[in-house]
């Protein structure tokens, strides 16, 4: 079977990993990444093998990269015109624009978190509505909260049959390599209420009831949530058998943090890394077990997002959707991660 071409449009913080993933499968291939300009990306790029292209047709721009002593093989129009299917993983708020040039070349697109579901009226994660993706023009891809919060609250949905939730994202300020974001001695407050985050899971499963709160606070590496979820009368569930179905959901990781010394964000990196995750990555959803309580219907639990990474795999899965590779999600996560794991040989 020839293997599905994609595009990353913007190959930054999302768009490397993200090229990796793609990069790392059988059914799929990279054709080329853009960058604005010359810089340390394309040196990466270069080294993967990826071919580059300018994120403009702007001759100029494209003249750029020689300066650098970079190979340009052309503008985005020319990398489109190569392309079966397009992720976009360019600065939020570009997605109307971009959306126009890739209709214009006739090809799929998945565009990222930050830009809103009404740009694509079909948002995307694997667990929560793969089939209604499935053979779809364009569609994006949730934040990585949202994502996190899919991924530990679908499966109770599907268990039983209705979830009320409140929760409150605390949010790092700015991701690692970021040196103009704050806030660096604040806690800063989300003034519009609900946050975007709760919400934004309706998008993808209407039916859990869902608001939240925001905060961003002093720190780079990962968000934590702090979920309140009412359960319907009658659940039959307990704390262990919510753990039990935690522990065999892919891309969640149960630990307990006393046991086992992993108390606090910094450890769960430090274990990534440990792992020889590359880049410190963890694609999973960290849930503390000690942390959670079910007491009669209401279940309480906190849970740590690594926000680079956890969204790199759906974006492989949403390829899979949208070009009609795989129908079941759970034979394309499997597949995904596998081959990841394979690629960085962990």
């Amino acid at each position: 079977m020839e293997r599905v071409k994609v595009a990353i449009n913007g190959y930054g913080t999302i768009g490397k990993r993200v090229a990796d993933a793609v990069d790392a499968q059988d059914d799929m291939e990279i054709v080329g990444v853009t960058k604005t300009g010359p810089s340390f990306g394309c040196e990466m790029a270069a080294k993967k093998g990826f071919d580059l292209y300018c994120t403009s047709d702007d001759k100029d721009m494209i003249s750029s990269f020689k300066s650098s002593h970079f190979v340009c093989k052309g503008g985005l129009k020319d990398l489109l015109s190569k392309s079966d299917v397009v992720i976009d993983c360019s600065p939020g708020k570009m997605g109307a624009a971009n959306l126009k040039k890739y209709q214009e070349a006739g090809i799929k697109s998945i565009f990222q978190g930050g830009e809103k579901h009404s740009l694509t009226g079909l948002s995307y994660t694997s667990c929560a509505n793969h089939m209604e993706n499935f053979g779809a023009e364009t569609t994006r891809v949730v934040s990585c909260n949202t994502t996190g919060l899919s991924r530990t609250l679908v499966p109770l949905y599907d268990l039983c049959g209705s979830l009320k939730v409140e929760c409150t994202m605390i949010r790092r300020a700015a991701d690692p390599g970021d040196s103009n974001r704050g806030p660096i001695n604040a806690i800063k407050p989300v003034l519009k209420v609900p946050s975007h985050h709760g919400p934004d899971v309706m998008t993808v499963k209407p039916e859990i009831e869902i608001n939240s709160l925001a905060v961003a606070v002093p720190t780079t590496i990962m968000h934590v949530h702090a979920i309140i979820a009412d359960l319907p009368e009658n659940h039959g569930l307990t704390t262990e058998t919510i753990l039990d179905i935690w522990n065999q959901t892919p891309r969640v990781i149960v630990m307990n943090g006393q046991g086992n010394r992993i108390t606090t964000t910094a450890e769960v990196m430090e274990m990534a890394r440990d792992l020889g995750r590359k880049w410190g990555d963890l694609h999973e959803i960290f849930v503390w077990e000690d942390g959670v309580r079910l007491i009669e219907n209401r279940l309480y639990y906190f849970q740590a997002i690594h926000q680079e990474s956890d969204v790199i795999p759906e974006n492989v899965d949403c390829v899979r959707a949208l070009m009609k590779l795989e129908e079941s999600w759970t034979e394309s996560v499997t597949k995904t991660d596998q081959a990841i794991s394979r690629y960085y040989n962990i």
